[in-house]
């Protein structure tokens, strides 16, 4: 109990025992508790659980053009239903733009608690003072650890694998068209192992009596979307 509760005394330890059947005193208890070096702590991937429907998560990532042109994705993704809030292209991003794509996501009082991100130049102080300013709290991760965003790590791979991977970009406004179907698809149709396999805005279950399945094609026929009609 002590190893999987890392936070428990030896009175809560105590307790649980009492409460499945084992006789013992709180003083045997805690001459079997194992030292620890430092007070515990939560980790990080338990602050990440805890704070879910307060944190929300932003990441940049590069798409090469068929002219060789390099354009920016700015994304934001919020971690309670793994919902793309907002994104936006640009080929010359600022700590001003950043700044504004953050209103943009989060008008009126809709922000969250919380801000993950990295330790990118990017967010310079014009971005800082914005996000100040909307009460939000950032969260640095370390340097070089993107395991420590996972969630939109996670996003954007799913972004290259299952979209970017298979098309040729040709300009800004491509991308920006070919995104926002994917977001779509993503946000309305795609299932996530990680909400008990339901899609971010929550999928009704489709009983057999509903009528035939049919596929409607999403992203230019790379996914697609089945419900049930009648005939």
């Amino acid at each position: 109990m002590a190893r999987e509760n890392s936070t428990w005394g030896a009175p809560r330890i105590h307790g649980e025992l009492l409460k499945i059947g084992f006789e013992v005193s709180e003083a045997t208890v805690s001459r079997y508790m194992p030292r620890r070096r430092k007070p515990p702590s939560q980790t990080w991937r338990t602050f990440l659980e805890n704070h879910a429907g307060d944190l929300a998560s932003v990441d940049f990532f590069v798409v090469p053009t068929a002219t060789f042109r390099v354009l920016y994705v700015f994304v934001v993704l919020t971690h309670e239903r793994r919902r793309v809030v907002h994104f936006n292209v640009t080929d010359g991003p600022s700590a001003q733009w950043t700044g504004q794509q953050i209103i943009d996501a989060f008008p009126f009082d809709e922000a969250p608690r919380f801000l993950l991100r990295d330790q990118d130049r990017i967010y310079g102080r014009r971005f800082v003072r914005r996000v100040h300013s909307m009460g939000i709290k950032q969260v640095l991760t370390a340097p070089r650890s993107p395991w420590q965003n996972p969630y939109v790590e996670r996003l954007i791979g799913s972004v290259r694998r299952e979209c970017l991977d298979h098309v040729i970009v040709l300009n800004e406004q491509h991308l920006r068209r070919i995104l926002r179907e994917y977001f779509d698809y993503y946000t309305n149709a795609r299932t996530h192992l990680s909400l008990a396999k339901d899609s971010p805005a929550t999928r009704s279950i489709e009983s057999a009596d509903r009528g035939e399945v049919i596929a409607f094609p999403k992203v230019g026929g790379l996914h697609h979307r089945y419900t049930r009609r009648a005939a």
